[in-house]
């Protein structure tokens, strides 16, 4: 395989930890969109949040998955509102094998609480902003991806292993 492998998820699904995974796995680097953010801008996303609002780190999101279209042979495991922009789902999709991994409310509220790092979260009632932030999300991801994986009861090992059969088909498939 030389494609791309994409990880797209709401936050706390695993994207990142099963990035690595793959990459040990299959020897492919990882480009994990929100470390290269931060890594670019010299600051981390909630400062970006509070400094410039979200749009400004949505554009930077978009300008990113711009410069990585002709990236070939990566791991790229996507910030989760990423696929909130239309162009964003559609460049996703140019660059490989898409891979929504999904989890329950109830999980993913489980595996963020403890992360002060999600700068949606810091309210009052996270809970329910990840109920209603997934109710707008769920189509896109749908959209977005060729394969969802329910992550809430398969560890780690399990999911690379999905994945990369599934990729392994999708790209041996006549174009």
């Amino acid at each position: 395989m030389t494609e791309n492998i994409i990880l797209v998820g709401f936050m706390g699904t695993g994207k990142s930890t099963i990035g690595r995974s793959l990459s040990q796995t299959l020897s492919y680097p990882v480009i994990d969109t929100d470390q290269l953010i931060e890594k670019q801008q010299g600051r981390s996303i909630p400062e970006i949040f509070e400094e410039e609002g979200e749009d400004a780190f949505r554009d930077m999101e978009t300008a990113l998955l711009r410069s990585l279209l002709k990236q070939s042979g990566h791991i790229i495991s996507t910030g989760g509102g990423i696929i909130i922009r239309e162009e964003n789902r559609q460049l996703l999709r140019k660059m490989g094998y898409v891979i929504w991994l999904v989890a329950s409310p109830e999980e993913i509220h489980n595996r963020t609480s403890r992360n002060n790092n999600r700068p949606l979260l810091n309210n009052e009632d996270p809970a329910g902003t990840i109920r209603k932030l997934l109710e707008t999300r769920i189509p896109l991801y749908k959209e977005c991806a060729h394969l969802a994986i329910e992550t809430n009861q398969l560890n780690f090992d399990e999911i690379t292993t999905g994945i990369i059969e599934s990729a392994r088909y999708y790209f041996s498939q006549p174009e």
